[in-house]
């Protein structure tokens, strides 16, 4: 098996849940964004973020505005919705609950 190959998976299949998790604690520019997925080892191409925030947006998870920016042209701004944060609730729980069942197989 290709160890890097299930590790690119594994960081693909949460991706999405980091993505609300940065936006929960303020709105963000797509490259703010990006460098702290990068930071976190989460995210390899940036590529990859677009179409999850387009996804995340038309179901309702997030809401953008366009804020004027000194260096150029403006810029769109991220942020939860009130249904972004309720969904995002939930996955916390399903994180955790997640993490537990691991942990229980892992110490066995």
């Amino acid at each position: 098996m290709d160890l890097e190959n299930t590790k690119a998976q594994m960081r693909k299949g949460i991706l999405e849940y980091c993505i609300l998790s940065v936006l929960s604690r303020n709105s963000c520019y797509a490259s703010d964004i990006i460098r702290e997925l990068k930071e976190a080892k989460v995210i390899v191409v940036e590529g990859t973020l677009y179409p999850l925030l387009t996804r995340q947006k038309n179901a309702g998870l997030l809401s953008y505005r366009w804020e004027e920016s000194q260096q150029g042209p403006p810029r769109k701004y991220y942020e939860l919705t009130a249904e972004g944060r309720e969904y995002l609730t939930d996955l916390d729980r399903s994180w955790d609950e997640l993490v537990e069942s691991v942990n229980l197989i892992r110490t066995r």
